[in-house]
């Protein structure tokens, strides 16, 4: 049987729309947002019909080549949560006792930290069948505490479908400020091997069945992506936007908005 998984897939280059505007809480910061990915239907299907990155693996979700550390914070806030896991909701408890980050290469930087790969996929990634329950072992963790996903998993892990970078830009008044641009983390953004993935969600027609925009959906990662302000008048201006039918839609959405 042939896998068609990538024909829901739409293609990387379309038109979007954005909105540019200074965060209300620093006067030096500046947002750069993608309305037309936050304003998209996109949600997250793992479990629920998520195809996988990998061909052979499916059931991983995007959990096959492990998690990449931020830095040392990021590190260190994971650790905390790392030792409240139990063999109980953790398959791979044994082999994490004996190191769960491995050193690896992505992209030019070399030597950087992640969570370490076993049989296949992350250490914290509990297999199907496993009585703990599938899925990320510190995802779980979290929604047992009462916590927020993105307080017990790696940043990349929580942040991810959505793609942040920031610059120090220059203007020719000599003002300095820090640039933030939110946007959709597509195939681009894994780097030249994206391209090899099995099936990516963001593109796919699949994933794109949210009852709510991202931009909503995806509160508390924004609020800690942009700060509480900028993240309150994202919203004021995407909604506006979005009532006036200004946004260029996503390809991927069946029926925007």
């Amino acid at each position: 049987m042939v896998d068609d998984s990538r024909a829901t897939e739409v293609g990387l280059d379309f038109a979007r729309e954005w909105v540019e505007f200074v965060d209300p809480a620093d006067s030096e910061h500046v947002v750069r947002a993608d309305l037309t990915w936050l304003n998209s239907s996109w949600t997250c299907i793992y479990g629920r019909g998520c195809h996988g990155i990998l061909r052979e693996r499916p059931n991983d979700g995007c959990c096959s080549h492990g998690a990449f550390f931020t830095d040392g914070d990021d590190v260190k806030r994971v650790k905390q949560f790392v030792k409240q896991l139990t063999p109980k909701h953790w398959q791979y408890y044994l082999k994490g006792q004996q190191g769960w980050t491995e050193r690896d290469t992505v992209g030019d930087d070399e030597n950087r930290l992640r969570t370490r790969t076993v049989d296949g996929a992350c250490i914290f990634h509990n297999r199907p069948g496993f009585p703990g329950g599938q899925g990320c072992a510190l995802h779980a963790l979290a929604l047992q505490t009462g916590k927020h996903p993105l307080e017990t998993k790696p940043d990349v892990c929580w942040q991810l479908p959505i793609r942040r970078e920031q610059e120090w830009v220059d203007r020719p008044d000599d003002t300095r400020v820090l640039v933030s641009t939110i946007t959709e983390f597509d195939r681009r953004g894994w780097g030249d091997g994206g391209h090899d993935l099995q099936w990516w969600c963001t593109s796919s027609t699949d994933a794109h069945v949210g009852r709510v925009p991202l931009y909503e959906g995806y509160g508390p990662e924004l609020t800690a992506l942009i700060g509480e302000a900028a993240y309150a008048e994202l919203i004021r201006l995407a909604s506006a936007r979005l009532a006036a039918g200004m946004i260029a839609p996503h390809p991927a959405t069946p029926n925007p908005r």
